[in-house]
């Protein structure tokens, strides 16, 4: 009896033992390798930083606002443009004052601007914010390396801020660091993300849109409905669209140093029926105050805007004023049929293997108190400044000729190589004393113009960007301004 019992016990060990052995062998996870996507990236249509500052004062039927300097991710207004609108919102971010955006008509200083309409009866309180909301279409870019199986998936994370509400409250965020701030999803959803593929059906459906909260980041899911799409595919993916765009981040308010981008990393990766990473990639874009810079890469990517000193000789020439990073200060001009120069420096450093492209465009000819000048050829007669013919052989913004002539007035620009090869084209080029061009016209629709490229990785290639501007004696007086728009892409 006693045998009995000790074979009954070893054989109810054994059977546990075995048993659990064999749960525990088919819960191990499926172990599966993965690749990175090639030819990646991600063009953001609007790379410039949104625009958060604090609120010192603004009187109740004023138009003068002061902002507070310390504290916010801008502490002056530095960032802030004619013409940007700007919205006053409370501590709580639940609105704006009035339900209204103003316009920046003037900035006055580095702390106090003014706007229009006037504030309503109400003064604005010293917990308030000024915020410009700068938003953009997020374009990705890649081939696939393993096919995606009829069950399977695309899932993208984008950054958002570390807290329970604010990444998708409609207003930019701002943090102390790059790691815990982000894009705000802005209401965006699944009508608003597209999707189309080359060398496979396009048999997709956006399934869900999810926003970000304390511990998680921004995530889009893209499904695989019937067929498999194969390796070598192109895929693309839009997101954002007329109605609804993510919220470029404000600055971080530790750190950064205005003219050099924060740099924010988005994941996309593509998975099986399980939900196991095929391919997957980290690409990085670049956002920037002052400039609008779209960045592609996969690894490091370092775009710098710099301002030039007076009496830099750069281009040929030797610069009539000191320039920023975010502001060429042409001041007052009182000499007519005369040129003036000024330049900025442009550094970009990359380790993409199929290297980098810079681009400018202008959002239109400079006008009178920053009026539209309707189409490429507005002028004196439409309160314009111009955008310079060049001599006799006119220049476009795609072709440079030799502006030698004060007889030929606007405003144009030539480069001028500091550090490697890669300008576009220079001042001297074919034996010419200021080979320029027209900056590509937005507002004309017309392409913004490479300056800088390379087909290999760049380390701190630096060229001048050579402003050139003439006026003539019959211009008429005022304030004039534009603004310019370096973009930057880099492709694996």
């Amino acid at each position: 009896m006693k045998c009995k019992r000790i074979f009954y016990k070893l054989f109810i060990f054994f059977f546990i033992f075995f048993k659990s052995s064999y749960v525990f062998f088919v819960k191990l996870p499926s172990i599966i390798g993965s690749a990175n996507f090639t030819n990646i990236s991600v063009t953001l249509s609007n790379s410039r930083l949104s625009y958060r500052a604090g609120v010192a004062s603004g009187a109740a039927n004023g138009s003068v606002v002061t902002i507070d300097t310390s504290g916010n991710a801008d502490n002056n207004t530095n960032h802030l443009f004619p013409r940007d609108r700007v919205c006053f919102a409370g501590a709580n971010l639940d609105g704006c004052y009035n339900q209204t955006e103003y316009e920046v008509v003037s900035v006055v200083d580095a702390t106090t601007f003014n706007i229009s309409p006037p504030l309503g009866a109400n003064p604005l309180g010293a917990n308030d914010y000024v915020i410009a909301t700068q938003s953009a279409i997020h374009t990705i870019n890649f081939t696939l390396i393993t096919a995606v199986p009829s069950n399977g998936n695309i899932l993208i994370t984008i950054p958002s801020i570390d807290h329970p509400t604010q990444g998708n409250d409609g207003f930019p965020d701002t943090n102390s660091s790059i790691a815990s701030n982000g894009f705000d999803l802005n209401g965006l959803g699944v009508a608003n993300v597209s999707i189309s593929s080359s060398g496979c059906n396009n048999n997709w459906i956006v399934a869900a849109v999810n926003a970000g909260n304390a511990t998680t980041d921004h995530q889009i899911r893209i499904d695989r409905t019937t067929d498999s799409c194969a390796a070598g595919s192109t895929i693309t993916i839009t997101i954002g669209d007329s109605n609804r765009r993510l919220i470029n981040p404000a600055p971080i308010t530790t750190g950064h140093t205005p003219g050099i981008a924060d740099i924010y990393t988005i994941n996309v990766r593509s998975r099986d029926g399980s939900d196991n990473t095929l391919d997957e990639s980290n690409v990085r874009v670049a956002v920037i105050e002052g400039v609008l810079v779209s960045a592609n890469i996969q690894e490091t990517l370092s775009l710098t805007v710099t301002g030039v000193p007076v009496s830099t000789f750069a281009c040929g020439q030797t610069t009539n004023i000191t320039t920023t990073a975010t502001s060429v200060p042409w001041g007052t001009i009182a000499n007519f049929g005369t040129f003036f120069h000024a330049a900025q420096t442009v550094t970009v450093s990359t380790n993409a293997v199929s290297g980098y492209t810079v681009r400018i465009a202008e959002n239109d000819q400079m006008g009178r108190n920053g009026i539209t000048c309707v189409g490429a050829n507005a002028g004196e007669a439409q309160n314009c400044i111009q955008d310079t013919t060049c001599n006799v052989t006119g220049c476009t913004e795609s072709t440079s000729q030799d502006w030698t002539s004060t007889s030929y007035y606007g405003m144009g620009y030539s480069l001028d190589n500091i550090s490697g090869t890669d300008a576009a084209f220079t001042y001297n080029e074919l034996g010419r004393s200021f080979s320029a061009r027209q900056f590509a016209d937005l507002e004309a629709n017309e392409t913004q113009q490479t300056i800088m490229s390379k087909t290999t990785p760049a380390a701190s290639s630096q060229v001048y960007v050579c402003y050139r501007i003439n006026v003539s004696a019959t211009q008429p007086a005022g304030n004039y301004f534009n603004r310019i728009t370096y973009t930057g892409t880099a492709t694996f």
